[in-house]
């Protein structure tokens, strides 16, 4: 999360490889203490806890610090900072698992306090606008099953680079992927967790960083994962940054914004979001591939696009069926966030034709999650600092790598790499249903269009109802953490 930020623009040693050149040489000598915002940065700190959770208490180490990235050069280029859990007294072979959320440039309160961590930021009663957030107890806990590492990639977060030389180091596709390759390398060394179950938590362009991040362990440090979880994922830029008139994206999209309309009008079902996705993959995409339809036929086409999305059926004529660039505005003054599309806000600008201003979801309520974490991380971690904690930061998205350009960079081919030689490597794919970002209808076609033998029983996806972070909804929460439970319990290569 975290505009994808793309939607409006859109560690102490080396181990294995050392960090790309620029990461190396870019910079002048640095040292922890005299380095930029470095001297801001306290000790690690280490408190322990209970999570009172209804299979009863759970006692845990919780961990808030840094791990330090070095160039060749043994100078420090950038500091990591990090939340770790570990349950205590836990089982011989209990797994642990590297979560990071995306944008490029956001920082990981997000799958921390919103759906995995001990600790839950709910958005619900004097909360619901997230002007008064307030930490429980997360009865959902991945904690139950797995220890969890939050990482906070430079730039974001409490993490930083040595100085403005040596960002760019860590601001693109390959780069980002090796530093926190290495920084797990680091952790799993320095804590005696290079023989655990390693799995990887990761949302939005963390999605496609988890892939990438996967590859970077096998090969710079190896070091093979178990299996990644994926929430809200970009995956393949050509889908999610492709033109409005391309008919297979408008194809793969439409399905969460006929289930945006269904949950404004209470008619939500399984059945009709089944009949919803084959329409769209049959008639609909057939109709906008083909020639503009005429007469009867296009009175029928335009007629079922806007029944389906609630769009007026003049605009989805004149937009011959693409519809991609016309559900945000609405025509009773209300916008719909990209980010759920069934969630609909005042029109700060009802008199201009563009949709402008701030989005609801993302620049609203969710907002919370970077002060609540920085009261969290004082008060009951004990780790205080006066540095500014980065839950989004812009700079980071705008000056990103993309190793090429956004809509030719992919993770396709890496997940085919991970399940082809590492066979108990297996894939969780989870999506809110009227996410008209990063819709599931292109992590379904994805999957479906890999090699049967590869993604049979170990490659799945999962739809809850919801937008981009449905997590924050506790009954969708709820039901995701079940099965993340069941996938992470599965024996290896079942």
């Amino acid at each position: 999360m975290h505009r994808l930020l793309i939607s409006t623009v859109l560690l102490t040693a080396l181990i294995a490889s050392p960090l790309p050149a620029a990461a190396q040489d870019a910079h002048p000598a640095v040292t922890p203490t005299a380095t930029g915002l470095f001297h801001l940065l306290p000790a690690d700190a280490v408190t322990e806890h209970v999570l009172k959770r209804p299979a009863g208490d759970l006692p845990y180490t919780a961990t808030a610090g840094t791990i330090d990235l070095r160039g060749q050069d043994g100078k420090v280029s950038a500091k990591v900072f990090h939340t770790a859990y570990v349950a205590k007294n836990a089982p011989a072979g209990r797994p642990i698992t590297f979560a990071f959320n995306g944008g490029p440039g956001a920082a990981s309160a997000y799958l921390h306090l919103g759906l995995a961590g001990p600790r839950i930021l709910e958005f619900e009663g004097e909360n619901r606008d997230g002007t008064q957030p307030a930490l429980s107890d997360n009865p959902d806990s991945w904690l139950d099953f797995t220890d969890l590492v939050f990482i906070d990639p430079p730039g974001t977060g409490w993490s930083r680079a040595a100085d403005k030389d040596a960002e760019a180091a860590f601001y693109g596709v390959r780069n980002d992927a090796e530093a926190i390759a290495k920084f797990i390398a680091l952790y799993a060394q320095k804590h005696g967790r290079t023989a655990s179950p390693k799995f990887l938590l990761g949302e939005s362009y963390g999605g496609l960083r988890a892939a990438k991040v996967a590859a970077a362990l096998k090969d710079s440090q190896g070091i093979l994962v178990s299996g990644i979880v994926m929430v809200s994922p970009l995956i393949e830029g050509s889908f999610i940054f492709r033109s409005s008139d391309d008919p297979l994206g408008a194809a793969l999209q439409l399905p969460s914004l006929a289930a945006a309309e269904l949950e404004r009008k209470g008619g939500f079902s399984a059945e009709q979001m089944a009949a919803a996705e084959r329409w769209a993959m049959r008639d609909y995409l057939v109709s906008l591939a083909g020639s503009a339809p005429s007469g009867d036929e296009a009175d029928r086409l335009y007629t079922r696009i806007a029944e389906m999305t609630g769009i007026a059926r003049d605009e989805v004529a004149r937009a011959r069926g693409f519809v991609g660039d016309l559900y945000r505005k609405r025509p009773d003054g209300k916008i719909a966030s990209p980010y759920d599309a069934a969630f609909l806000y005042d029109d700060p600008y009802p008199e201009s034709g563009a949709d402008r201003g701030d989005d609801a979801i993302l620049d609203g309520y969710t907002r919370a999650y970077g002060a609540a974490f920085a009261a969290y991380a004082r008060d009951e971690l004990r780790f205080s600092t006066e540095m500014t904690y980065r839950l989004l930061e812009p700079d980071v998205n705008r000056r990103w790598d993309w190793d090429g350009t956004r809509s030719t960079t992919g993770a396709t081919g890496d997940l085919r790499t991970l399940l082809s030689v590492t066979p108990s490597f297996r894939l969780l794919v989870a999506h809110g249903y009227s996410d008209a970002l990063t819709p599931y209808g292109v992590s379904r076609y994805i999957i479906d269009h890999m090699p049967p033998s590869l993604v049979a029983g170990r490659a799945s996806l999962r739809v809850y109802r919801g937008g981009h972070m449905f997590y924050t909804s506790a009954p969708q929460r709820r039901a995701f953490s079940a099965d993340a439970r069941d996938f992470y319990q599965r024996p290896p290569g079942g």
